[in-house]
């Protein structure tokens, strides 16, 4: 890959996961009309971002990832932005206790629109129609009308993620993101939570750190800063045309940057190291990620380290695994050898949801919170053996109190998951066991200061 990268090289390479417009002339129009809009996001931003996953990479921080599995039109409120962005903040205070260094939040939102498939048709009782794509694409109603892509959808998508990323800033640098507002949800979670006397110990010790610090007169009244935030965002990048006509240049360094979102990542199914996703995203010098699933080899990994890192240039790459519970064992550790043998500067994260995706016996999509647990400690227990830094979690998950994964603190059964089965693709953690899961991992954190991290075994039956 040494040819000369411009924003567009990437429709000269095969593509995978993109939708077939039927008018390619509204397409081009659309795409002229996102390139003269502003930016979403600034090349700064993103090189702050790349800063922090630098520090990261270096075992310095801990980042956390998650967002919905796809952002939604017709759920798209303020209230649904300022629960997750809540949720967020509650989970990193308590894993920046645990781990006694910076959490580097990232949220999958303010783009995450377009979603890969598995397959191009749905079929439903006879009837065989394109696939949905993703709010950016189409719509998720099952008619013919519905299911064809409409590029004017991408203009709604812009739309949306400006006003969400102008609230997320108003939120993170306004004073809502106040220390002592996180401490205060943080508290509330924890009395109405099932396993408050289990969460009950850390939480007296955050509570204790932070009244040290108010009679030291380290308050939001004294330092501003102590009620600001930094929050980013980012999403998967899998419709390249809006992508591209959101690549910019960047005045002060005449570096190109993807100004859709801070930090982009390749799916698993988009990785080909010769085809169009890898194309765009080694031009880009935002922070990015790749997802690793069971099917990657080693040889191959190194290869798009090389690709899309070829300046080995530390928080420029997040690799997230994304293999199951039952699988990361074999396939992680050889990863992570290969990784280490040729010096490659990376930061791990791991994605315990999309390999841990199962059927209940209702008919949703579920995923067991147990499964989930059990990846993560797993990622966090084979990190030490190897002597590396276990950098951080990908979650999907959502501020509201959906039933779509089962188990956790509440113990929701298969039985439950029809009362509040709001996901538009995948099943999310609700607000309730994404902070169950930042408990737990604030544990594995503190085992893995003092070197005690162990296995859990994948729950029997799951």
């Amino acid at each position: 890959m040494s040819e000369r990268w411009t924003p567009d090289s990437w429709r000269s390479k095969p593509v995978q996961q993109m939708p077939d417009y039927p008018d390619a002339k509204a397409l081009a129009d659309v795409e002229a009309q996102l390139s003269s809009f502003p930016p979403l996001v600034f090349a700064g931003e993103a090189r702050n971002l790349k800063k922090q996953l630098a520090s990261v990479a270096a075992g310095e921080a801990f980042l956390l990832q998650g967002g919905d599995c796809a952002e939604s039109f017709a759920e798209h409120g303020a209230n649904n932005i300022r629960d997750l962005f809540r949720v967020f903040l509650q989970m990193a205070i308590v894993l920046t206790y645990a781990g006694a260094s910076p959490v580097v939040k990232v949220g999958r939102i303010a783009g995450q629109f377009a979603k890969p498939r598995s397959a191009p048709v749905e079929k439903r009782d006879g009837v065989e129609l394109p696939s949905y794509r993703g709010d950016i694409v189409n719509d998720i109603a099952f008619t013919e009308a519905a299911r064809v892509p409409d590029p004017r959808r991408q203009l709604e998508a812009y739309r949306q993620s400006a006003a969400t990323l102008n609230l997320l800033r108003a939120f993170a640098k306004g004073g809502y993101a106040s220390v002592e507002n996180v401490h205060r949800w943080m508290l509330q979670s924890v009395s109405d939570s099932p396993q408050s006397k289990a969460y009950a110990d850390l939480a007296d010790r955050v509570s204790g750190a932070l009244d040290f610090m108010r009679a030291c007169g380290l308050t939001f009244a004294v330092d501003s800063s102590l009620g600001t935030t930094d929050f980013y965002t980012s999403h998967e990048a899998l419709l390249l045309g809006y992508e591209q006509a959101m690549t910019r240049v960047d005045s002060t360094t005449g570096d190109w940057y993807a100004t859709s979102g801070h930090m982009l990542w390749i799916g698993d199914r988009t990785r080909q190291l010769d085809h169009a996703h890898v194309e765009y995203f080694r031009g880009i010098k935002n922070p990015i990620g790749l997802k690793c699933g069971p099917s990657l080899k080693t040889d191959e990994l190194l290869k798009l380290i090389d690709v899309l890192n070829p300046e080995n240039e530390a928080g420029r790459l997040t690799l997230i695994g994304r293999f199951g519970a039952d699988k990361v064992a074999d396939s992680l550790p050889g990863m992570i050898r290969a990784v280490q043998r040729e010096g490659r500067k990376v930061v791990w994260s791991c994605d315990p949801m999309h390999g841990n995706t199962i059927t209940s016996n209702s008919g949703y999509k579920t995923r067991p919170f147990d499964r989930i647990l059990s990846e993560v400690r797993s990622f966090f227990t084979i990190h030490a053996a190897e002597g590396s830094h276990a950098g951080g979690v990908h979650l999907e998950m959502t501020g509201q109190n959906v039933t779509e994964c089962i188990g956790g603190a509440r113990a929701i059964t298969d039985e439950d998951l029809n009362n509040r089965y709001h996901t538009a693709c995948d099943p999310r953690l609700n607000a309730e066991q994404s902070i169950d899961m930042a408990f737990l991992i604030a544990d594995l954190l503190k085992q893995g200061r003092a070197g005690k991290v162990s296995p859990l075994p994948v729950a029997a039956g799951l």
